[in-house]
């Protein structure tokens, strides 16, 4: 969104922006971040640097961004008709990512119950098992027919996963609460249940990077451990990354909430990253079943 130009706008009036400069630096600082993570990876000595540079920078044009945004919808520019606007963009958003989780579990399913079968010589695989990987059958967990990796442990799925679990569970009903306070006009309460919430997620990333450093060191765990190490560490490591993210939405939810941004009526930026973090749950209770347990 641009900077706004006026003090007042027509409420009858659907809003639209000016031009900005945001989405221009926002672009060339993503590039570069972008840049620097593919020469962090092949292990240039610029890569490192760079990565952060761009992402520092991106995260600066973010910040500008989005106050901009925060001051039109405090100087009343955004009317009804832009309300529904960002309730769809939102909706689709959140089908977006959807899909893009959906994309990884088929490929954990597709794994196991097509991949694996095939090497280990079932249906049209014989021949494959036969001659390429002999004496290979169809197990898991599993490195794959060349143990890639080395052999490793599985993490017990009634562990920190299921606590995992349970404090995510609990922060759904934490947000909630928050929820029904900003409804009620009941702001202490509402920071009270919202600060709950960002603690709880908090704790969920503390025990989730426990749990990695416990795959890696104890339980020779890693990326590099076949079909199931990249499945986990790519499941896990890109919910954690959402959760993150989610935290921080939350935390510039409490601040905007006990600045007295939102009121009864009018605090669509607040149910939308209730519905953001409500999705995180959603996609953990998968990651809990098909991951750890199954």
């Amino acid at each position: 969104m641009a900077q706004a130009h006026a003090d007042h706008h027509d409420p009858n009036v659907y809003y639209v922006p000016h031009s900005s400069r945001w989405p221009v630096f926002a672009s060339v600082f993503l590039f570069v971040a972008m840049v620097g993570l593919a020469s962090w990876l092949n292990q240039l000595s610029f890569g490192k640097p760079l990565f952060f540079t761009g992402l520092a920078g991106l995260m600066f044009i973010l910040f500008k961004w989005f106050g901009d945004v925060i001051v039109e919808s405090l100087k009343g520019y955004y009317n009804k008709q832009v309300d529904v606007s960002f309730r769809m963009g939102m909706v689709w958003f959140i089908f977006s990512e959807v899909m893009f989780f959906a994309a990884f579990f088929g490929a954990l399913f597709y794994a196991r119950q097509f991949a694996l079968p095939w090497l280990s010589g079932e249906g049209d695989g014989v021949l494959t098992n036969e001659y390429l990987w002999s004496g290979f059958t169809a197990a898991w967990p599993t490195g794959g027919p060349e143990a890639i990796g080395g052999a490793f442990q599985t993490i017990p799925a009634w562990g920190l996963p299921l606590l995992n679990t349970l404090i995510l569970l609990t922060s759904g009903v934490t947000i909630t609460l928050a929820h029904h306070a900003l409804r009620s006009g009941h702001r202490k309460s509402l920071l009270v249940w919202l600060g709950a919430t960002i603690a709880l997620g908090c704790v969920f990333l503390f025990f989730q990077a426990e749990e990695y450093i416990h795959a890696y060191k104890e339980l020779n765990l890693t990326m590099a451990s076949g079909i199931y190490g990249s499945t986990f560490f790519m499941l896990t490591g890109f919910h954690g990354a959402h959760v993150t993210l989610g935290t921080i939405m939350l935390i510039v939810m409490w601040l905007r909430c006990a600045k007295g941004h939102f009121t009864k009526d009018d605090h669509f930026a607040f149910e939308a990253v209730a519905w953001y973090w409500h999705f995180v749950d959603v996609v953990w209770l998968g990651l809990f079943l098909f991951v750890y347990v199954v």
